[in-house]
């Protein structure tokens, strides 16, 4: 009658696997943080912080700057970029600020303005890559 609940582990598998879609025609002001997926195909004017992968689709754009463990980038950033595995520009991307990530595909036709830095030797890489990790770590607890 009184029995205990049984945590879940399924139930926070979905919620840090969800998958998260900001639609064509929509517009957050504010800053955005999510434990899963994001993709984004409005237009966000604040930072995006994900734990997982940032999507920005071809109608996509985001005016600040975005934090995430991978990145696939159609439409326009401007903002700085940190990401701590793969960074994927597509041939429609527009990225005006800076770069931090492991590793880079660049599409042709796409077009970048800024400095980037890559993989772990990049003091200035590093010392970013630690500022997303607590910016992680802080969704992690519920910050």
């Amino acid at each position: 009658m009184f029995a205990k609940k049984e945590h879940n582990a399924t139930t926070e598998n979905v919620i840090n696997g969800s998958i998260n879609l900001i639609g064509q025609g929509t517009t957050i002001t504010g800053d955005l943080t999510c434990k899963g997926d994001i993709r984004i195909d409005g237009e966000i004017i604040g930072n995006v912080i994900s734990m997982a992968k940032v999507v920005i689709g071809a109608t996509g754009s985001v005016k600040g700057d975005v934090i995430g463990s991978n990145a696939d980038i159609s439409g326009v950033l401007t903002g700085d970029l940190t990401v701590n595995d793969t960074l994927f520009l597509k041939g429609s991307a527009v990225l005006n600020g800076d770069i931090v990530t492991n590793k880079l595909i660049v599409e042709a036709g796409a077009v970048f303005t800024g400095n980037c830095n890559m993989g772990a030797s990049s003091k200035k890489g590093h010392l970013s890559i630690t500022k997303s990790e607590k910016s992680l770590a802080a969704i992690e607890e519920g910050i």
